[in-house]
């Protein structure tokens, strides 16, 4: 005698989200299989980041029947990250793990798509970013969640009270694993604190004195940092180290290298020199997943509105014992990222490069090496060589003519900024208003666009 076996559908789970009404769901929840078909078919999801924390954000998302996923990430597969990057074989090393992990998934999970992006996050365009429902992170460096922080405050819009415009707002889920330690935070620009409003939470940078690597070094990243900081200047007067560029890397690892020979140090690698320049600390596969788990439902909810999300940052802790708690932070109401924008009163004979020059005396802003875009528009490129060349004329014009004659509008400005004795790219958002135009009134003029 047979018997005839009923595979589990695969939204099994998901279903008892999706399909039946709960006490802690969103006012805008309306269960059903047409919300679970539209998550499906409508909603888009960028995951910034291909590694430890990626590889488990890409399988959660895949999982948890999110079917247009995006990835992006500039790195290639290194051996020493086969232990937790886990959908990373040795045959792919030196392969782009954008590609290789958006590949590995979509082999695994039926129906997905998934398109890879191998190249900076700088490198696209803010209308790129724009295109995504949410966009989760899944980063190591401080710098780039700053960026992608900026860029998700860029779009976001205010009404004339200075509320947020709904519409506008870019939801982002962060997650970032430290060893056994861990958080996942929900970020929405204009109602929650963004990245930048809570960047003190960061400890500062460990800084070695100065005398130790020229003259003393006992250490491995004391190598490494002599070879970042001394003798990068050195060789390259004038040029700046750029981080995220492998010939830079490798050059710094070379030297560190020579360094370390010199005073009989052992431990120098290329994975110790990335960590030590760009602060990154080794993560862990549990760590990981746990944070991912945390991270892919959050996601779900903010698409949904199955539950309530995040009030706002989770961290994790299982270095001695399991210890996980919720804190709610407060907005920065005076945040350059995540506010109505910087203010900006200009007479309408200036121009570009008069504008570019003033920012970096600006008081807020210190902006230096600025390229400038307005409604999407390239007015000023610092890079590639090729938009520098196109928009150089500029210059010479007068910015209100360039922003084709608008009395006050929003321009955005990408930049480099000094804090605490670090450079960084930084995006921001400025209001910028023309004194003198008819229809515009001192009160206008006073409180921004």
């Amino acid at each position: 005698m047979s018997h005839s076996t009923v595979q589990p559908s695969r939204s099994r789970d998901l279903d008892k989200l999706l399909l039946r009404p709960g006490n802690l769901v969103a006012p805008t929840f309306e269960p059903g299989t047409q919300l679970r078909d539209d998550l499906q078919e409508y909603v888009r999801i960028l995951v910034v980041g291909a590694g430890g924390l990626g590889c488990e954000l890409l399988k959660d998302l895949a999982l948890s029947g999110f079917k247009n996923l995006e990835v992006i990430d500039m790195d290639r597969i290194e051996v020493s990250n086969l232990n937790r990057q886990f959908l990373f074989r040795l045959e792919d090393v030196g392969k782009p793990k954008a590609e290789v992990a958006a590949k590995r998934v979509m082999e695994r999970v039926s129906g997905v798509n998934i398109v890879p992006h191998f190249c900076r996050i700088e490198d696209k365009e803010l209308d790129f970013y724009n295109d995504f429902s949410i966009i989760v992170l899944g980063l190591d460096s401080i710098e780039a969640r700053s960026y992608i922080n900026a860029v998700a405050c860029s779009f976001l819009e205010y009404d004339s009270d200075d509320n947020p415009r709904e519409e506008t707002i870019k939801p982002m889920v962060d997650g970032g694993t430290e060893g056994f330690k861990g958080h996942a935070r929900v970020i929405m620009p204009g109602v929650t604190p963004c990245f930048e409003c809570t960047i003190w939470l960061f400890p500062p940078q460990v800084k070695f004195p100065l005398c130790t690597l020229a003259e003393t070094p006992r250490t491995p990243p004391h190598c490494i940092e002599y070879a970042h900081l001394i003798k990068w200047d050195e060789v390259h007067s004038g040029k700046d180290f750029d981080p995220d560029d492998p010939e830079h890397m490798t050059w710094v690892y070379t030297e560190a290298v020579k360094r370390a020979e010199l005073f009989g140090i052992q431990g120098v690698t290329y994975s110790l020199t990335q960590g030590v320049v760009k602060n990154i600390i080794p993560a862990i596969a549990s760590t990981n997943a746990i944070i991912s788990a945390a991270c892919a439902l959050e996601t779900l909810k903010i698409a949904s509105g199955c539950s309530k999300t995040l009030s706002n940052y989770l961290t994790y802790n299982g270095v001695e014992g399991l210890h996980i708690k919720v804190t709610e932070f407060v907005k920065d109401k005076d945040c350059l990222v995540c506010g109505p924008g910087v203010l900006i009163e200009l007479d309408t004979s200036v121009t570009l490069q008069k504008f570019i020059d003033m920012l970096e005396e600006h008081p807020k802003l210190f902006l230096s090496k600025a390229s400038v875009t307005h409604l999407g528009k390239n007015l000023y490129m610092q890079a590639p060589p090729v938009l520098e060349e196109m928009t150089r004329s500029n210059l010479s014009l007068p910015l209100f003519e360039l922003m084709g004659k608008v009395p006050k509008d929003v321009v955005h400005v990408t930049g480099i900024t000094s804090q605490n004795d670090s450079k960084r790219s930084c995006l921001r958002k400025l209001r910028v208003v023309f004194k003198a135009i008819d229809g515009v009134t001192d009160m206008d003029m006073a409180g921004g666009a």
